[in-house]
């Protein structure tokens, strides 16, 4: 039997695909155009638009979800940290073992279709495939085998030292140091890229730099007038702008390399926006009765060290850039105490007080809460019972408690000025069907690749 690349064969093309985590379209597309004239060509040559994202709009599982074509539920990954079982420990961080559906160049590999694939999350460690891998930004250091083969290790190293695969400490008051690091790390990604381009056979290849994620969290404040923090005049003020022009500076070094016959694609995971403040999502719970504790917080502190009494308490909620909230379930939880015929009418009224609750001044912020299965194809793995997207994604999810306070405006794991976007952004040169301005969902962009490399999904 012909493979579903084969049968396509007369359309194949090699295909070329520049992940830019977190490049906000508002900045690229707009106010910062004038510093992206790489971009804003390929814009006028080809098709461009944004790229909705999946829900939740982040790293992990939103690049998993664009190289499958299936969404967080059907995935399992609904985040960086996911619950292993129904019991109340701490969750575990994502690897590449729990992508158990076919990626792109997994789908290559079995049509002995080559591939070079660089830091897509998530992807440590990185598994075989008929190419080359380098791990993501979740490995955690360079003494770790983060290459496939493992041979290509050395070759990086002796030609570009140390590998860099993100800011680590990202979230510091230290923002020259922080400048400079996302500089060294996108600059370092892109002649690695380059290197693998040029040296390396593929018919897929595709590198994810988390450069812009990082500047947007470090900086949004000191560029974006309307930022709570914002103030006039500072050092950093045009910091976001110089960034994106060097970055463009990056993409036109890069694509003179790239064959003439290639289809380019470059594409965001989601984008970026001011972040106005945090929700202590546990401070909530425990003043509306929903989370119950044996004595009160000292201080401020993570929820894993709170003695929860658990024969009490009907949900708690993860912090993070949306929240999840967990329902203690009988019958489910080690100690459950929602019957299940109470289940859906707790995950009601739940919804109905979150979407209602303002600011610390009463006024609406536009919060947002979600069944998952309302939302995805399929429900596999331990999913939330809810998903709140806080304020439009204007507000984070703080899951610390002991602040005294529902709101806050100051980010529990370290300084941050932004927040997700539900929109990222995608260019495409060398795509037929792709002309002009067109907006487009995440999860079309795996098929589009597909059939652009010879066939349908």
């Amino acid at each position: 039997m012909l493979s579903w690349i084969r049968r396509g064969k007369p359309r194949e093309k090699r295909v070329v695909v520049l992940g830019l985590d977190c490049l906000e379209p508002s900045l690229a597309f707009g106010e910062y155009a004038d510093a992206m004239p790489t971009l804003t060509r390929l814009c006028q040559e080809g098709g461009y638009g944004r790229l909705e994202s999946v829900i939740p709009p982040i790293t992990v599982p939103a690049w998993a979800c664009m190289m499958t074509g299936k969404d967080p539920g059907t995935l399992g990954i609904y985040g960086f940290r996911n619950r292993t079982d129904y019991g109340y420990e701490k969750l575990s961080i994502v690897t590449s073992r729990d992508v158990r559906e076919r990626t792109v160049w997994d789908r290559l590999t079995e049509d002995g279709k080559r591939s070079v694939v660089i830091g897509v999350p998530p992807g440590y460690p990185p598994k075989p495939l008929n190419g080359y891998a380098i791990g993501c930004f979740l490995t955690p250091n360079a003494r770790t085998d983060y290459t496939y083969p493992p041979s290509l290790k050395g070759e990086l190293e002796e030609q570009f030292g140390e590998y860099q695969f993100d800011v680590r400490d990202f979230r510091t008051d230290d923002k020259r140091w922080l400048l400079d690091q996302i500089y060294q790390l996108t600059e370092q990604r892109f002649r690695v890229a380059q290197h693998l381009l040029t040296t390396k056979p593929w018919d897929f290849f595709m590198v994810v730099d988390m450069g812009p994620d990082r500047l947007h969290h470090g900086f949004w404040k000191f560029c974006d007038p309307l930022h709570r923090k914002h103030e006039p005049d500072n050092p950093f003020r045009n910091a976001m702008r110089e960034y994106y022009r060097f970055l463009d500076e990056q993409l036109q070094r890069f694509l003179e390399h790239v064959p003439d016959d290639a289809a380019v694609w470059i594409v965001s995971d989601h984008g970026a926006k001011r972040m106005d403040g945090g929700i202590c999502i546990n401070e909530w719970l425990l003043r509306e009765g929903y989370l119950c504790v044996k004595r009160p917080p000292e201080g401020i502190q993570r929820f894993e060290e709170l003695e929860v009494d658990w024969s009490r308490t009907v949900a708690w909620g993860e912090g993070g850039y949306y929240s999840r909230i967990f329902l203690n379930v009988r019958g489910r939880e080690p100690q459950g105490i929602v019957a299940p015929s109470e289940y859906e009418s707790v995950r009601d009224e739940l919804t109905r007080k979150l979407e209602a609750l303002g600011d610390e001044r009463g006024n609406p912020i536009g919060t947002r809460v979600y069944k998952p299965e309302e939302i995805y194809e399929r429900v596999n793995g331990i999913a939330p019972d809810l998903i709140a997207v806080l304020g439009d994604l204007h507000w984070r999810s703080v899951g610390t408690v002991g602040w005294g306070t529902v709101w806050v405006h100051e980010n529990d794991t370290g300084p941050d000025d932004a927040n997700h976007a539900q929109h990222g952004l995608y260019v495409a040169r060398g795509v037929p069907d792709l002309r002009g301005e067109r907006d487009l969902h995440l999860l079309e962009v795996h098929e589009r690749l597909l059939r652009l490399l010879g066939g349908g999904t």
